[in-house]
């Protein structure tokens, strides 16, 4: 999988999650990182309609988080921006439920990332002409195997 995407439309941005859900595995953690607007909603999206969720993924800003089932893992989306550090993160018990679950969560950067041994980071961007970047960064050697492996390298 190309780790430096470039995603002109919404659209493209979903797929980009979809294709995410095509290597996912129950206990992986994605971080999101980007400004508002940068797509980060619009790739957990994706990602649930690749994992086969029914239901409509939407921002969880106001609930923190929401468990998404149905698809082939559950889904749970996280959104950290209104947590004030690590010990609101606790509060959540996210770990209680990342070992059978496919985790994303937004503006989670500095804050989720013990929640797993390894991790993506996917760093959103949105350009001056409106459209999206994606940069794909593995943290741990599963994460950088999956990524090579899909990318032909």
């Amino acid at each position: 999988m190309n780790r430096e995407h470039v995603l002109p439309t919404p659209e493209d941005t979903a797929a980009l999650g979809r294709e995410l859900a095509g290597i996912v595995q129950p206990g992986d953690l994605v971080v999101l990182v980007g400004p508002l607007g940068a797509g980060k909603t619009a790739l957990t999206q994706g990602i649930g309609a690749g994992l086969g969720v029914r239901e409509p993924v939407t921002s969880p800003t106001f609930v923190i988080s929401r468990v998404h089932r149905g698809g082939r893992v559950p889904l749970v989306h996280v959104d950290a921006y209104r947590l004030g550090g690590v010990a609101d993160v606790d509060d959540l018990d996210l770990d209680a439920s990342t070992e059978e679950s496919v985790t994303v969560v937004e503006w989670g950067q500095g804050l989720v990332e013990r929640l797993a041994d390894e991790h993506l980071e996917v760093r959103l961007d949105r350009r001056e002409d409106d459209v999206r970047t994606a940069l794909l960064v593995p943290h741990g050697p599963g994460w950088e195997r999956r990524l090579s492996r899909t990318d032909g390298t």
